[in-house]
């Protein structure tokens, strides 16, 4: 049943704080598997490279999540970090749109419950689809098939993703109201699978991992009737 009750405001991120008290922590590499140069952050950074680094190719995430933005102030597209190991770029994203990392902040993770409201249309009209404490590969199945025009996160944080099976650019949805799909950082309506981030802090399985495709089974030999 749907909950009556405001829409809550956007929420900012807590700069050291993680979701039980746990202290937010990245490590930033400039080459990959961890090796060259390297920044360790406990707080927001508006642009790394006037930290000492001139780019961003593995990140060690000891305490999540986090989310990267490929330019300076937290803009352009998003990468989302939870607890984990980032030896390469594809170990982070998929969208091949961007190879740039410049800036990252924490996520706030406010408890264990997430809920999340779908619209059609922006300003929250239309088909409207909710999600409580599941992932979603596939919004086709739930009869949004080109479009998600406007978002209510209630609780918990979520990332959006272009296409099905958690691929393609990433959206997150703080704890908000996101009335438009600029509002998170999208040109067009057009997201099609959304998950619940989570942490080690709250959760005990801690970083997201897309299951590897099942290999096909072998092919079974068949008795000879001589």
């Amino acid at each position: 049943m749907l909950e009556q009750q405001g829409v809550p405001e956007q929420l900012g991120a807590g700069k050291s704080k993680g979701g039980a008290g746990g202290t937010y922590q990245v490590v930033l590499y400039e080459l990959e598997n961890f090796q060259g140069r390297k920044l360790e952050l406990s707080a927001e950074s508006k642009d790394v490279t006037g930290k000492s680094l001139e780019k961003v190719s593995s990140v060690l995430v000891h305490s999540g999540p986090w989310v990267g933005f490929e330019q300076q102030d937290f803009k352009g597209e998003q990468f989302v970090l939870e607890k984990g190991e980032y030896p390469r770029w594809t170990t982070w994203t998929n969208s091949q749109n961007s190879y740039s990392l410049m800036s990252l902040r924490p996520l706030k993770i406010d408890g264990t419950e997430h809920k999340l409201q779908l619209f059609e249309a922006a300003g929250f009209e239309g088909r409207k689809m909710e999600i409580v404490d599941d992932d979603i590969p596939s919004l086709w199945a739930h009869g949004f098939q080109d479009r998600v025009g406007s978002v209510k996160s209630l609780k918990g944080t979520w990332v959006g993703y272009m296409y099905p099976g958690y691929r393609g650019r990433q959206y997150v949805f703080e704890k908000g109201a996101f009335k438009h799909c600029n509002d998170w950082g999208s040109a067009l309506p057009g997201m099609q699978s959304v998950r619940r981030v989570r942490d080690m802090q709250w959760h005990k399985r801690g970083c997201f991992t897309i299951p590897a495709p099942t290999p096909p089974a072998p092919p079974v030999a068949v008795a000879s009737s001589n």
